[in-house]
């Protein structure tokens, strides 16, 4: 049932069309960056063949030094899980001066997932039904990286949050472009006073 309704899934508009709105040059290969934190530094493996407008985007705002000497801004605790957000806070420190820097037309991006099934990611689409969540590409697991919601389908273009643990309840809900593949133990232990002073990306 579920294979059907994927491949009658109309996905006309292609990631290019959102670069090229947002104004950014669209990749579709992995890249690797490098966090550097008042805790420590950790290795980000970021998913550009699979979340290119996402990935994309992110590259973008590293370019553009956004995220330099920026606060974990919100560290939310429960027992065996835990949720780090980074990012330019739009509430915060979202003004005009950064809007023109930054060169966003919009504080949002498309929401980006991927099924294993599809070629194209889907863009502003939300999963439903949690039977989909199957044949999603990319899921919630420890170290993942996806951008913060603004919306039901649309993601922030400037804030985005780490997981420490699996969270299949959340999975087909935001855009997941990205996994800790080095320092893991680093992210468990920043807290709100921790910062990062820089992303670093890989050649």
């Amino acid at each position: 049932m579920f294979l059907v309704q994927a491949c009658s899934f109309k996905n006309e508009i292609d990631s290019s069309y959102y670069c090229q709105k947002l104004k950014i040059s669209c990749i579709q290969v992995n890249k690797i960056v490098y966090f550097k934190t008042s805790k420590g530094n950790f290795e980000v493996k970021l998913f550009g063949e699979d979340n290119p407008v996402t990935v994309s985007n992110f590259l973008d705002n590293i370019g553009k030094n956004i995220y330099k000497n920026k606060n974990f801004y919100k560290i939310i605790n429960y027992p065996q899980q835990k949720f780090i957000h980074g990012g330019v806070y739009p509430e915060n420190n979202f003004n005009l001066e950064q809007n023109q820097k930054i060169n966003k037309t919009s504080p949002s991006i498309p929401l980006e997932i991927k099924f294993k099934d599809e070629v194209k990611p889907r863009y502003n689409y939300q999963i439903k039904d949690p039977n989909e969540t199957e044949n999603l590409v990319n899921t919630f697991e420890s170290g993942s990286i996806a951008m913060v919601k603004r919306g039901k389908s649309k993601s922030s273009s400037t804030e985005f949050f780490f997981v420490t643990s699996k969270i299949p309840e959340l999975d087909g809900r935001y855009s997941i472009f990205g996994e800790i593949i080095n320092g893991l133990e680093v992210l468990e232990k920043i807290n709100k006073e921790d910062y990062i002073k820089e992303i670093k990306i890989s050649n």
